[in-house]
């Protein structure tokens, strides 16, 4: 079961990969093909993320169980930039 701290860490890992891959790509160790591939992955899961914090608070301010929300897929967090 993913806690709000839990969650909280996995997305500080997200970013510190982020920069490290950034980094990477300065010092030449992958190209910027890798860097953008991994980069996407990053993005999506930290969407997916910042998403399950936001329904865990909506839960918890209705007077549900925030242990009830639950990872959405991909395709469904990344519509909401349209």
């Amino acid at each position: 079961m993913a806690t709000d701290k839990s969650i909280h860490g996995h997305i500080t890992d997200l970013i510190a990969e982020e920069r490290e891959l950034r980094d990477k790509l300065g010092r030449g160790e992958i190209s910027r093909d890798e860097e953008n591939s991994r980069l996407r992955d990053v993005e999506v899961s930290l969407d997916q993320c910042w998403d399950l914090l936001r329904q865990r608070q909506a839960k918890r301010d209705a007077g549900a169980d925030p242990d009830d929300a639950s990872v959405r897929p991909a395709d469904v967090v990344e519509k909401y930039l349209d």
